[in-house]
C-alpha cells in the first residue's frame, strides 16, 4: 500500500494493490444514488431514498459540490484495473467515542461484493489513520449485518459489548479498534 504523505488540496487518497482511494466526483453521483438505492431495507429509512425519490441526483450533485473534503470523509473506492467507483470508504466524525476517536465506515454495490474490496479499503483507510496520529477508531454495524461484522473483524475491530437495540431495523452493535 503506498499513501500520499501530505492530502492534496482536494482531500486524500490512498492506494492499494487493486484500489484507489479518492474524492469522490460530481459525474459520480449516479453512483451514489445507486448505492442509496440498493440499501437493505432493514436499514432506517433517512439513509435510503425514501417514496418521494429523495435524495435525488440533483441532491447527491450538490452535496458533492459543496460538501468541502477533508481529512474525515467518505473517500470513492475506484478499481484500478476497470477505473469504475464501487463504493466508499473513510472516516466520519463519530459520537460513540471520545472526541478525537472518528468512526470508519464503508458501503459497496452489490456487484461489488464478495472481492475483499472492503477489506482492502479499510486496510488503506486505518493505515492512513495510524499515520495520522489517531488512537482508537469506533466502528458501528448491524447485527444482521453478518458481511460487514466479517469486514470488521478482519480490519481488527471487537466489538465492545455496548449494544442499541432496535426492534425495527436491527441491534446496532459497537465495535473498536486500537491503532
Amino acid at each position: 500500500m503506498t499513501t500520499d504523505p501530505e492530502p492534496a488540496d482536494d482531500g486524500p487518497s490512498f492506494e492499494t494493490d487493486r484500489l484507489l482511494l479518492r474524492p469522490w466526483r460530481v459525474a459520480e453521483a449516479a453512483i451514489l444514488r445507486e448505492l442509496w438505492a440498493e440499501r437493505d431495507p432493514r436499514v432506517p429509512p433517512h439513509r435510503r431514498i425514501d417514496a418521494g425519490g429523495n435524495p435525488t441526483l440533483a441532491d447527491l450533485e450538490d452535496s458533492l459540490r459543496t460538501d468541502r473534503p477533508s481529512s474525515l470523509g467518505m473517500l470513492a473506492i475506484e478499481r484500478k484495473d476497470s477505473h469504475d467507483v464501487v463504493g466508499y470508504c473513510g472516516l466520519i466524525d463519530s459520537r460513540h467515542g471520545a472526541p478525537g476517536e472518528p468512526e470508519l465506515a464503508f458501503e459497496l454495490l452489490r456487484r461489488a461484493w464478495g472481492h475483499g474490496y472492503a477489506t482492502e479499503a479499510a486496510g488503506a483507510v486505518l493505515g492512513w489513520a495510524r499515520s495520522s496520529g489517531y488512537e482508537r477508531l469506533w466502528a458501528t454495524v448491524r447485527e444482521w449485518n453478518t458481511a460487514s461484522r466479517r469486514v470488521l473483524a478482519k480490519a481488527g475491530f471487537a466489538e465492545t459489548g455496548r449494544r442499541e437495540e432496535d426492534p425495527v431495523h436491527g441491534t446496532m452493535l459497537f465495535t473498536a479498534r486500537q491503532l
